[in-house]
Parts: structure tokens; C-alpha cells; sequence
């Protein structure tokens, strides 16, 4: 998701939750998940951002296809971005992942998918996103007629 304010392109992106990226800064990413069998890619975009930012997008809006990228664990990432203001709700309705935290205590704990989300400048959005995104964001910039910093 992106806006344009004041001529800037600012871009939504979403920090991971649980205890590995509770004090990262630089691994935020955009809201993504699996394709159910049966379901395409645009849709399943569509489904995820909802899950995990709350926050809904029209499919009959105007979507910019980004293509694809494969991050360093081997996920295929398919991506598009669409103009929508709005504010980032101050808690994500994310949904939960379990996992053993601390590690081998043998206690089961619930973290958030995503722990918060917010718009950044194009500039800051690449600084502060996961490095094999940073294409996604640069072919953003390059379809809206944006020069990159």
C-alpha cells in the first residue's frame, strides 16, 4: 500500500512480531502470506493485508503488479502496491504464531505475525525494510514516475 502526500511517495510496511525482532529496526517488510489452494495472488494479498494489518483494501482498486522476489529462506514474494490513505491502526489485529519462548523451557507462548505498522518515505521504507524486498519498493517508485533517493 502507498500514498502520496505532499508530492512524497510514502509506503506501508509492516515489523515482524515475537522475541527475534522485538528490537530490530531494519527487517520491516510488506504484510504477505501463503496462497491457499485455489486462491490467486492478487487475492491472497488481499486476504493477508486485511489479516494481518485490519485494515481492508477494495479489489476493484487500481493495483500496480511488482512481481516477484525470492527471500533468503526461499519464499516467493509476489507483490503489488495500491494508493490507499488511511491510519495504521494503533494495535494489529496480526494474526498469532505459536513457538517454545524462551528457547528449550518447554513453554508454548502466542506472538503476533505483525507487531506494528506504519508509512515511511520512500527513502526510510528502504532503509528499514528487509534487503530483498528493497526491489519491491524500487520497482514501486519506478511504475509511479518516483526517482529513487
Amino acid at each position: 500500500m502507498y500514498r502520496v502526500q505532499d508530492g512524497r511517495l510514502e509506503v506501508f510496511l509492516a515489523h515482524p512480531g515475537g522475541p527475534f525482532f522485538v528490537h530490530r529496526d531494519d527487517c520491516w517488510s510488506i504484510p504477505k502470506g501463503e496462497i491457499e489452494p485455489g486462491e490467486d495472488s492478487l487475492a491472497t494479498a488481499i486476504r493477508e493485508f486485511k489479516e494481518e494489518t485490519g485494515i481492508s483494501i477494495n479489489p476493484e482498486s487500481k493495483f500496480v503488479e511488482l512481481g516477484s522476489i525470492r527471500q533468503k529462506g526461499g519464499m516467493i514474494v509476489h507483490a503489488w502496491g495500491v494508493e490507499h490513505d488511511c491510519e495504521p491502526p494503533a494495535k494489529c489485529p496480526s494474526n498469532t504464531f505459536a513457538m517454545e519462548w524462551p528457547p528449550r523451557s518447554g513453554h508454548i507462548q502466542r506472538f503476533p505475525e505483525v507487531d506494528r505498522t506504519r508509512f515511511f518515505s520512500l527513502a526510510e521504507g528502504l532503509e528499514k525494510m528487509k534487503d530483498t524486498q528493497r526491489p519491491l519498493l524500487e520497482r514501486l517508485a519506478a511504475a509511479l514516475g518516483f526517482s529513487l533517493p
